[in-house]
């Protein structure tokens, strides 16, 4: 379906015209872009503060843990931000634990998610003093237990289980259906949890789930707390006694016409239900992730060929999927400005292509714009599983990160050289 023209950032209130140029805050990014090169990643500091603040607004006081969900940016500056802010920190790898380290993160305020946690990534995490363990399966107790007692530490630990819940979301971000391959299925929870309860080593804290991202409406995460809750009620016969819920991350973002999920919809909804099965007293984790970095951040990219042909006409620009892989993997819809408007060109229908030797290499497809060869294009929500899902396909050098703070801004990552790629590799003698 070909879009109407673009004009005015859709929901990234903190990016917007001034002057005849698109800003981030205070900052030009034409002036911006030409100084440091394209393809650009350009988040605003304000927007990640404002997204912060819904959060603690929508908590106003109860007993809730945000634990920033940074596989969706996990570049130093925006997590020592999210630290700056009180924020904890959910984790899947042994790399991002000494990421939220690094960038001055409690310890105390991280769970560690994901399927296949090494033993090294175990030692460390418990070394650190992490909060808890999100566990996905048997083996992984197993485990979680052997390294516990070798180094004589205690590990705690909550079940992540699947409650077999459709998010209603794409199939690729849907993550608590019985054939995903994330947690333990729920009709095996309480004998996992018996289990779990015997081995040295582990003390179990709390219950985990989550069921995927962009999801819109509550009622899928309300879907899954009932049965929680009731999961919850039969382990209490058994003698476990839980401190925290973890109801995981994934409210959306709009990127098109969606309409975001405010986290006091979310949190109203989710405390009516604990208050109504007298649970109330349980501490609430969430994993925001979209929904803190998602709209806080643009890619900038110039237009190097314009390339007109019967079937379609071909944007070819600088940025390419390596650099942005969700239209790619998801189909997803970005939304594309022109950094400066143009006043004398006809409008037309665009396909925004890269430069990678892919049929897939596309950012977005019929996209009515007046542009030239050279202007400048923002690639809209950016700030979400963007440079952080970034690779060096076709020997590509990753994009520079810029963090604008009203009229300045700040190099975050500096542009990758050659240099960079090839250092670490060898040839053989």
């Amino acid at each position: 379906m070909t879009s109407p023209v673009s004009s005015e950032p859709v929901g990234q209130p903190h990016f917007h015209y001034a002057n005849g140029q698109l800003h981030a805050e205070q900052v030009a990014l034409e002036p911006l872009a030409r100084q440091l090169d394209t393809p650009l990643y350009v988040y605003s500091r304000a927007a990640l503060q404002a997204a912060w603040t819904r959060y603690q607004d929508a908590i106003a006081g109860r007993d809730v843990l945000v634990c920033y969900g940074m596989k969706a940016n996990s570049n130093l500056a925006v997590l020592a931000e999210f630290a700056r802010l009180g924020s904890g920190f959910d984790i899947v790898s042994g790399g991002e634990l000494a990421r939220v380290l690094a960038a001055g993160g409690d310890p105390a305020r991280i769970v560690f998610s994901g399927v296949g946690k090494k033993v090294w990534e175990i030692e460390a995490a418990l070394t650190a003093g992490i909060k808890c363990f999100n566990a996905e399966s048997d083996a992984e107790l197993e485990r979680l237990s052997a390294v516990a007692t070798r180094t004589g530490q205690t590990a705690r630990v909550s079940l992540r289980v699947n409650p077999d819940v459709d998010a209603q979301t794409h199939p690729y971000i849907s993550t608590g259906l019985r054939d995903n391959k994330f947690g333990i299925a729920i009709e095996r929870a309480r004998e996992v949890y018996r289990h779990a309860v015997s081995l040295p080593g582990l003390e179990v804290v709390g219950l985990d789930c989550h069921i995927g991202s962009q999801i819109e409406s509550v009622a899928p995460y309300l879907d899954a707390l009932d049965k929680l809750l009731d999961l919850i009620d039969a382990l209490e016969t058994d003698g476990v006694q839980l401190h925290h819920l973890d109801l995981g991350g994934g409210l959306g973002i709009r990127y098109e016409d969606e309409t975001a999920l405010p986290p006091q919809a979310l949190l109203d909804g989710v405390f009516e239900r604990l208050q109504q099965r007298g649970r109330s007293h349980l501490q609430l984790v969430l994993e925001p992730g979209r929904s803190l970095v998602g709209n806080a951040g643009v890619l900038l990219t110039e237009v190097q060929y314009l390339k007109p042909t019967e079937a379609r006409n071909f944007a070819i620009i600088d940025a390419a999927m390596n650099d942005l892989i969700r239209p790619a993997l998801y189909q997803a819809w970005h939304g594309v400005l022109p950094v400066t408007p143009r006043q004398d060109e006809p409008a037309q229908t665009w396909d925004l292509v890269g430069p990678v030797c892919e049929s897939g290499d596309w950012l977005a497809r019929q996209r009515v714009l007046a542009i030239r060869q050279g202007d400048l294009l923002a690639i809209e929500s950016a700030g979400a599983y963007a440079m952080a899902m970034a690779c060096n396909y076709n020997s590509r050098n990753r994009p520079a990160e810029v963090m604008v703070d009203g009229a300045d801004f700040h190099i975050i990552r500096r542009r990758e050289t050659l240099e960079d790629q090839l250092r670490g590799e060898s040839i053989l003698p």
